[in-house]
């Protein structure tokens, strides 16, 4: 057993917060790969399970976080700012639940503050928070706007998500480089035609 594989088969295993144990899980992830014709006993994947379980509680660490938490910060000292931020290309990786395959993209966000505002990374951390869930595409895109327009109070918010589906690019039709884009927007960015254009073109 190398280092690395010594400091894993040590390191505490956290439980998610459910009422399923990670022997549980473990024993779910044997069956899957005895189903797929495997030998869940052999050396390279005696430790898959721990491994897939650790990989699992990053890739899907959104359910143990609070939109609120993230926006809790604002900042007020802006001096009536109230024209249109925006923050481009924050790239994500998410998982179709459908199929459990990758779903890979960026975000675009802007919105138009009203007399608040709130860090950049707070921005990228509530993205992250949305993306580390099964997902479908849409129903992101309006989850992470109407959260900001919810706990910022905005005057308008833009969201525009561009991504690629593995569960179309490398299974059924297997169509590569085929990226999927959706659009959700609230207060003025929605009702007024000028200010939708402003944000569109910012990220362009």
């Amino acid at each position: 057993m190398n280092i690395v594989e010594k400091n894993l088969s040590e390191a505490p295993e956290k439980e998610f917060r459910n009422d399923v144990s990670n022997d549980d899980a473990k024993q779910a992830l044997r069956l899957l790969l005895k189903w797929i014709g495997e030998n869940p006993e052999r050396e390279g994947l005696k430790e898959t399970p721990k491994r897939v379980l650790k990989a699992y509680r990053e890739w899907f660490a959104g359910y143990n976080q609070n939109p609120g938490d993230i926006l809790s910060k604002t900042f007020e000292e802006v001096e009536g700012y109230r024209e249109m931020i925006t923050l481009k290309d924050v790239t994500f990786q998410s998982f179709c639940e459908h199929h459990f395959a990758p779903i890979i993209g960026k975000v675009h966000i802007g919105y138009i503050p009203n007399n608040k505002v709130v860090g950049l990374s707070k921005l990228a951390r509530l993205i992250e928070m949305f993306a580390r869930r099964l997902q479908v595409q849409e129903k992101m895109t309006a989850e992470i706007g109407n959260t900001l327009q919810t706990h910022l109070d905005c005057l308008g918010v833009g969201v525009v998500v561009e991504a690629e589906h593995h569960c179309m690019c490398s299974r059924g039709i297997k169509k590569q480089g085929a990226v999927m884009k959706t659009m959700h927007f609230t207060g003025i960015i929605l009702n007024d035609f000028e200010k939708k254009n402003e944000f569109m073109r910012s990220i362009s």
